[in-house]
Order: C-alpha cells, then sequence, then structure tokens
C-alpha cells in the first residue's frame, strides 16, 4: 500500500468516525467501499442521521464517491425517541412479520437470507443488504410482499459486483 489507501481501510476508516460520532447509529449503517467507491446502506431513523453519515464518508480521505442507499424510516423523528402511537400489540406484530420474512428468505433456495436485514415498522417491511444477482433481490422482495400482514415493501438491496 504505497500512497493509495486500500478499500478496507477507508472502510475501517469510516466505521470508526461514525462510531465516534454521536449524530449516527452507525450499527444501523453498512459500509462497503470497492476502488474507492464507497456505498453507504441501511434503514435509519432521521434525515439529520442520514446527512451526517454520508457527510463523514465524503470527508474521509481516499474516498473518491460516495453511494447513498440509506433509507430514512417514516414513523419515527429521531433514533433516541420512543415511538408513543405504537402499541405494545403493533410491536409484536412488526416482530412476528419480520421474523416470518427472515425465515421465508432463509428457507428459500435461491436468496442468500443472511445477506438480507429484515427491518418492520407498522407493517412495511424494510430489506437491506446485498445479493449476487437482481433475479435475488426480485425474489426477496416477491417472499417479503407474500408474506402475511405486510402492508408494502422498502427494498434497499445492493446487488453486488463478482
Amino acid at each position: 500500500m504505497a500512497c493509495s489507501q486500500s478499500d478496507a481501510a477507508i472502510t475501517a476508516k469510516i466505521k470508526a468516525s461514525m462510531a465516534a460520532d454521536p449524530g449516527v447509529n452507525f450499527s444501523q449503517i453498512e459500509v462497503k467501499t470497492d476502488k474507492k467507491v464507497v456505498t453507504l446502506t441501511g434503514n435509519i431513523d432521521s434525515e439529520a442521521e442520514k446527512e451526517r453519515a454520508l457527510q463523514i464518508a465524503r470527508s474521509t480521505s481516499g474516498v473518491a464517491d460516495v453511494v447513498d442507499m440509506i433509507s430514512v424510516r417514516t414513523g419515527a423523528e429521531t433514533g433516541n425517541a420512543p415511538e408513543p402511537a405504537r402499541s405494545l400489540g403493533e410491536h409484536i406484530d412488526d416482530a412476528t412479520i419480520t421474523a416470518a420474512v427472515k425465515t421465508r428468505l432463509l428457507d428459500d433456495p435461491l436468496v442468500k437470507g443472511l445477506k438480507i436485514d429484515v427491518d418492520t415498522r407498522e407493517g412495511v417491511v424494510f430489506l437491506t443488504g446485498s445479493v449476487g444477482s437482481q433475479k435475488e433481490s426480485d425474489r426477496a422482495v416477491e417472499i417479503a410482499r407474500a408474506t402475511e400482514h405486510v402492508k408494502d415493501v422498502k427494498p434497499n438491496i445492493v446487488i453486488a459486483k463478482g
């Protein structure tokens, strides 16, 4: 590694910066670097958090470009605030939906369910992760949509190259 930083070093530097920043819940953001192009994916709670994560990535030395694949969840303005409009039953229903979708993804021979994170808010399923093909991505969305009690699906799936 003469003068240039490796992709792994860039990824590590961005993750460390996000972890140290109180404005970013770094555990909800996936960072991948390929040929100095950083892709950020995840489902987070606020536009401010998204902008801060993008700012950190863009200001990291060695980064050529940043691809924004971050979705901001609706229904929650901040990551620390509770969601008072939701009852315990709604939380349980969302957890049940998440578990059902995740189980179906893991059971499907085409979809590599371990690479897809499933999160549910008020019946809306957020799929985040990376897959090997558009066909696999489409199948994951199809599985989620076909799961009982799912109102909508918000895919945030990256097609991994090679």
